[in-house]
């Protein structure tokens, strides 16, 4: 399998609902495999040996080749219909009409800012147990970034941008598990503008995580992953698309008043 995070960002501040439907979303889906977990477990104890008799052909279950996680960073969850008529049939129309739309659900933690937001999503977790605890936090005494690390080296880069990993993460993601389920056969990878967006959700076990480095205007990592670039990494970074794009008028796709 192959497991591929990408966050996109539309704007650097964070609104306190910018996570609302992300959470939801795993929080409902959670209680519903619980529920199913415990149900067996009552059939089994009522229905003695019948119950297990009935056993699943693990080799039918059908299972997806590519799972791609999308957190928006400032949408909210009533865009997805305040904006409906604009979206393609491809896309938002697409996921709402064929997809599943968590609608009660509440985020049990404050403040919403994203590194928070994006550990809670991929660990199904909060804050007093998955560690993170804003995008910067007291550790030993003082404030550090929520992915800092002084232990590795950056990779692309000789910016401290690149000294960054998931080691404050007390806990594993979606990713890390997959990972374990499969011995190491699945690949997990992050890709954000934002380093604690990209690595935070990837996890400890990551194929790689890759972030957008102000400095060099390279996406980079750290030797927490790897000690060099992939080669499609270094093809992407070749085009130096950021320069081309600030070289170019800003034309909106629908007008602004």
């Amino acid at each position: 399998m192959l497991s591929l995070f990408f966050h996109f960002f539309v704007t650097r501040w964070q609104h306190p609902l910018n996570t609302f439907a992300a959470v939801k979303s795993i929080t409902v889906f959670l209680k519903k495999e619980m529920n199913k977990v415990f149900s067996f477990i009552a059939l089994a104890f009522l229905g003695g040996g019948s119950a297990a008799a009935q056993q699943v052909n693990v080799s039918n279950v059908q299972r997806p080749k590519l799972v791609v996680g999308i957190v928006v960073d400032q949408m909210r969850w009533d865009y997805l219909y305040r904006y409906y008529a604009r979206y393609g049939e491809g896309g938002f129309k697409r996921m709402l009409g064929e997809g599943f739309s968590v609608e009660n659900c509440k985020i049990p933690y404050i403040p919403s800012v994203t590194a928070i937001g994006h550990s809670s999503i991929w660990t199904g977790s909060v804050p007093s147990i998955h560690g993170i605890a804003g995008n910067n936090f007291v550790k030993d005494g003082k404030v550090v970034n929520c992915t800092a690390d002084d232990t590795v080296n950056p990779v692309g880069s000789d910016s401290k941008a690149g000294k960054m990993s998931p080691r404050n993460l007390w806990v594993t993601t979606i990713g890390d598990e997959l990972r374990l389920a499969t011995n190491n056969r699945s690949k997990v990878i992050g890709v954000a503008l934002k380093d604690r967006a990209s690595i935070l959700p990837a996890g400890h076990h990551a194929n790689g995580a890759f972030w957008f480095d102000d400095k060099s205007g390279k996406f980079i990592t750290s030797t927490f992953y790897m000690d060099k670039l992939p080669e499609w990494v270094n093809k992407f970074n070749k085009q130096k698309l950021p320069n081309k794009y600030l070289s170019k008028k800003w034309e909106t796709l629908y007008p602004i008043d």
